[in-house]
């Protein structure tokens, strides 16, 4: 195993495992595998930890998704329900005759759309990925204010409380402008973080 490592702001390497003893690694020292996606701080990586007598550090996430990211990903996530709504709404058509009615059900039936996302939202959050397909694919995800993964609960709180960020007027996703950790209302509520990963 190799390992490239991040000495005064510029990435040296690779070096190995025990070549790494001649460096001055510190616990928050950033090193990487090819095998690695990003750069771990040194305490972060098992085998380092045991090579240089580091505990583990619990850290706090330094990057918060921004505003822009986090409604692209809402507005994937919206754009997939929508289209499995039309094609459910289409399907019941063929059962449904009169365009009174198929205007009244499509209608009646598309607050539903809300619904789901507020309940889908709160599964997937909570789950391994931690992210909705829209989150997924904008590689961002959310996490607790040390960036571990959070609990069911946790996640409906978080998705409920969206209608608080709504009233008034958006204001509570607007407020993500104005805190340091990009927060909106429902994450404060939930004491929540939506994080990206840093690549160096």
């Amino acid at each position: 195993m190799e390992y490239t490592v991040v000495i005064n702001g510029k990435p040296e390497g690779p070096y190995t495992l025990s070549e790494l003893k001649n460096l001055n690694i510190q616990p928050n020292t950033f090193v990487r595998t090819p095998k690695m996606d990003d750069y771990k701080e040194a305490h972060a990586i098992p085998e380092l930890r045991e090579l240089l007598g580091f505990s583990f550090q619990k850290t706090a996430p330094q990057y918060f998704a921004a505003f822009d990211q986090r409604l692209l990903a809402t507005v994937i996530d919206h754009f997939l329900i929508f289209m499995i709504y039309c094609i459910l709404i289409l399907f019941s058509y063929n059962f449904i005759q009169e365009k009174d009615q198929r205007i009244l059900i499509f209608l009646t039936l598309f607050p539903s759309i809300f619904i789901f996302k507020l309940v889908y939202g709160s599964f997937a959050e909570a789950a391994k990925n931690q992210a909705t397909v829209g989150k997924k694919l904008i590689n961002i995800k959310v996490t607790d204010l040390e960036g571990s993964r959070i609990s069911l609960s946790t996640s409906f709180i978080r998705n409920f409380s969206k209608i608080v960020s709504i009233i008034p007027i958006y204001f509570g996703y607007l407020y993500s402008f104005l805190n340091k950790k990009n927060q909106c209302w429902h994450d404060i509520a939930a004491n929540t973080l939506v994080i990206k990963e840093r690549l160096i």
